[in-house]
């Protein structure tokens, strides 16, 4: 195994971790709020790891780029729909600790 498949490989690895950590605040915490802060904040450090990994193994800059442009936009879509979710949330008293 190559150097960087074994970056890939770890990288992966931690990823899933933020990804799991992302669900189990899902189930765990108590409110909306402190869900969507956990998922918005694991699942988009998950996938900026994802995105590091894939680049070891791009065959090109332009499908490097491509893959950052991919995780710019998740970012900027899961920043608005968390800020949507928490302020439809908070408009509709549906927030317990509020």
């Amino acid at each position: 195994m190559s150097p960087r498949d074994l970056a890939t490989v770890l990288l992966l690895l931690l990823a899933a971790f933020f990804f799991v950590a992302g669900v189990l605040g899902i189930v765990r915490f108590p409110d909306t709020l402190t869900r969507l802060h956990a998922v918005t904040k694991a699942d988009n450090v998950g996938l900026g790891l994802v995105v590091f990994a894939l680049l070891f193994q791009a065959d090109s800059f332009l499908a490097g780029a491509k893959l950052v442009l991919i995780w710019i936009l998740v970012l900027i879509a899961s920043a608005t729909s968390c800020y949507l979710i928490a302020g439809a949330s908070l408009l509709d008293g549906d927030e317990e600790s509020g």
